[in-house]
């Protein structure tokens, strides 16, 4: 992965929080708070309910790491880490989604792994990290009713994860974002409680010209028309 040089390390560091910990993480986690704690772009205390999860990535063992990690965001979509499962599920429509929005990294100056999704959390951050904070900001703002979903559902687990959402959500100073959700089953196995709760609200990612064929504001015009559709169809 490529990216331009890095304009807001608080984003990189959020972004390390939400990747699967690795034994690097730990002897970072001194520097991500001195990040953190340096541009102040988030809430006082949204950095305190930060510190619970940087005390255990800083002194838990690796493993018990990555078990706790597995077992929250690999074992449900409730908790997934990729924005459009929340949108799209696995419908066809992810896929040109995707595209846009690997299509606007790349106008931005990120260049991704052939293996990595584009809708991967972290790796949002991380290209939020190399744009000027105002732009970053408003494309946050945009992801801003996914974020408050995770933050909800993580609330009620272990592992401290939640914050990093709150944290995230205060540097655009939103504490609550009303998204369109419904209330399903949290037991990883159950699958078809688990594809009802695809969310409908529309992420779109920057200017275009919506008669492009592949402008983000196709992407906008699906989603609309997803929604129309969908409760047509249960009415």
């Amino acid at each position: 992965m490529m990216i331009n040089p890095v304009s807001n390390r608080t984003f990189r560091a959020l972004s390390a929080l939400l990747a699967y910990p690795t034994e690097d993480l730990s002897p970072a986690i001194p520097e991500i708070i001195a990040a953190i704690e340096a541009e102040g772009l988030i809430s006082v205390e949204a950095r305190e309910q930060l510190r619970p999860l940087l005390a255990d990535l800083g002194t838990l063992d690796l493993y018990d790491l990555q078990e706790r990690y597995v077992e929250l965001f690999d074992k449900t979509r409730r908790h997934s880490l990729h924005l459009f499962e929340h949108i799209h599920g696995e419908s066809r429509d992810r896929g040109q989604a995707m595209v846009d929005l690997l299509e606007h990294y790349q106008r931005g100056g990120l260049l991704i792994a052939a293996n990595e999704l584009p809708d991967f959390i972290p790796l949002f951050l991380e290209f939020l990290s190399a744009r000027p904070l105002e732009e970053a900001r408003g494309l946050l703002k945009e992801t801003a009713h996914i974020f408050s979903l995770l933050e909800e559902r993580l609330a009620k687990r272990t592992g401290g994860y939640a914050a990093v959402f709150t944290a995230a959500l205060s540097i655009i100073n939103e504490t609550a974002v009303i998204a369109d959700t419904v209330e399903i089953n949290d037991e990883p196995d159950d699958l078809a409680s688990i594809d009802a709760a695809w969310e409908e609200t529309a992420v779109t990612f920057g200017p275009g010209n919506a008669t492009d064929g592949c402008s983000v504001d196709r992407l906008r015009i699906q989603m609309r028309a997803a929604n129309r559709d969908a409760r047509h169809n249960v009415a």
